[in-house]
């Protein structure tokens, strides 16, 4: 089944995917199994899949136990092919991204896919299963003007990013039938904000494919936009927050989902127009616009932002320069190993790095190191971090701790007002500490939890956080948190881009990141999950 909300094709990501222990027809050239005419109840074991076709569809066939399910064989995310995924229980998770969707209802149970996949009927016949009609599609989710009486009257989203998308979605999903409005800073709607860096920038992306949803859906589920405005402050008391424009909105509950701003260094220069910063989508097109006549530019940065931007403009043939203070890049996320095989693939792409160094000032083209040499340069990008957007809440007497402070639950230290994405610090389950992650996949998952417990649900948020880093032909997916570790294992090559990098404290693996073993990935996370809930 399948909501009417559904933003469209996307073109799929670079990435390696797994496919040999999926069942397929004889030969890569020959056609896909017809799974109409039936299958052998005992072809398939149970938590196997069966890549098959149903008339025009490519369809997956599945066995959970002793169910048979058929659903579209593509992520609705990024057109990940599900066949070389994993089945858990009743659901099947995406190799690319990790979302995860019912094998009985389509539904998107996890982002980042938000819309749901296809359903066809199974009919077993004595030994044989058969793949039948599509079911129906789900219709629109109706409008009324009163809900539960334990829902909140109104429920306005401060932000425009992940988390404030993935919670307005969930809360329609939810059958909340109040008033949602979402706030943003931004001139733009709600942007799938991971292309910035990637495709987008690269010019492999359209433009079109980079709104979350298209502007009409925000109408058709009743949703407000508010563009371009900011919330001056919050009155927790009173149920009210003031726009800078003047106008006041109430509030049941509210979500603060402002995220993170990115780090401005003070030197001589950074205000100039030819230094760019990558947060929004006008960013992005700024840096696009720079690119179509610049020769050289100028990286500050080896950060995932950095990195990313310079592979995206060496696909477009503009000479990087990574100017960083770090010893290798991404050393103290990811490790020495990782940070080694990072730096040769830049490398390999003809980036040349000033590790060690920063910059002391940008004077037109001429950018000056701090080991006394110069750069020269069409533009400049800085990419050297950001920092949780938490004025709003400091100002309206919120609890902060280097992010907004909340419980297990997502709520902050004033009952009904919540935080996710970038800008919320929760207690991980896994270690006992508090943390604040910057990941796409995690604000999206917050968001929706947080839209789950506005609407009474009190819903713990364990899930285990899941990022990938796009470097030209080479993904790096990572699951798990470690900011800290006492030892690293490598499984594998990373020369030979295929491993696996544990990271391990205490004798507890905290993380892994892989490259071209996304089944692998899939697996840690379950393992992971599974780790927490008996603990």
């Amino acid at each position: 089944m399948c909501r009417s909300f559904a933003r469209g094709d996307r073109r799929p990501a670079v990435g390696h995917f797994e496919g040999d222990e999926i069942p397929m027809s004889d030969s890569p050239g020959s056609p896909l199994p017809d799974l109409t005419v039936g299958v052998g109840v005992d072809s398939l074991s149970s938590g196997g899949m069966l890549l098959g076709r149903v008339r025009e569809d490519d369809v997956l066939l599945t066995r959970a136990g002793d169910r048979y399910f058929a659903v579209g064989a593509h992520c609705t995310h990024y057109h990940g092919p599900l066949a070389q995924g994993l089945v858990v229980g009743e659901t099947v998770r995406c190799p690319l991204h990790h979302a995860c969707f019912s094998l009985e209802t389509g539904e998107a149970l996890r982002a980042p896919a938000l819309d749901p996949i296809a359903c066809w009927r199974v009919e077993r016949r004595g030994d044989m299963v058969f793949v039948r009609e599509k079911m129906s599609e789900l219709r629109p989710l109706p409008r009324g003007s009163a809900g539960s009486s334990q829902h909140p009257s109104s429920i306005v989203i401060v932000g425009g990013g992940a988390a404030a998308v993935a919670a307005a979605d969930m809360l329609r999903r939810e059958r909340y039938e109040g008033p949602i409005v979402l706030v943003s800073a931004d001139e733009d709607p709600p942007v799938d904000r991971p292309n910035l860096s990637k495709d987008y920038l690269a010019g492999e992306a359209q433009e079109d494919w980079i709104p979350m949803w298209p502007s009409e859906v925000y109408a058709q589920r009743h949703i407000e936009l508010v563009l371009g405005s900011r919330v001056s402050s919050i009155d927790p008391a009173g149920r009210t927050l003031l726009l800078e424009i003047g106008s006041r909105r109430d509030f049941g509950a509210l979500l603060i989902a402002t995220g993170a701003d990115p780090v401005r260094l003070p030197i001589p220069g950074a205000d100039s127009t030819q230094v760019c910063y990558l947060r929004s989508f006008v960013d992005s097109r700024a840096i696009v616009e720079h690119a179509r006549t610049a020769k050289h530019v100028v990286v500050v940065g080896a950060s995932f932002i950095g990195l990313e931007v310079s592979a995206a403009l060496r696909t477009r043939g503009v000479a990087v320069d990574v100017v960083a203070p770090d010893h290798l890049p991404l050393e103290r996320v990811m490790g020495t190993e990782v940070g080694r095989f990072v730096q040769s693939l830049h490398t390999a792409h003809g980036v040349v790095f000033h590790l060690g160094e920063t910059v002391t000032s940008v004077a037109g083209r001429t950018v000056a190191l701090s080991g006394g040499a110069t750069l020269d340069a069409d533009f400049v990008v800085m990419g050297v971090g950001v920092r949780p957007a938490t004025a709003i809440a400091e100002r309206s007497g919120l609890a902060v701790d280097r992010g907004i402070a909340v419980n297990e639950f997502l709520e902050t230290s004033q009952p009904g007002i919540f935080a996710a994405g970038d800008v919320a610090r929760w207690p991980d389950p896994r270690t006992g500490e508090r943390i604040r992650v910057e990941h796409w996949v995690v604000a999206e998952r917050q968001g929706q939890a947080a839209a789950r417990n506005m609407l009474g649900r009190r819903e713990r948020f364990d899930a285990v956080p899941f990022f990938w880093s796009q470097h030209y032909d080479v993904t790096i997916r990572y699951v798990g948190h470690a900011e800290r570790w006492e030892s690293v294992t490598v499984s594998g090559s990373l020369d030979a881009r295929d491993a696996s990098v544990s990271f391990l404290r205490g004798g507890r693996r905290l993380a892994v990141a892989t490259v071209s073993r996304d089944l692998e990935s899939l697996q840690t996370e379950l393992e992971l999950e599974q780790a927490t809930a008996a603990q």
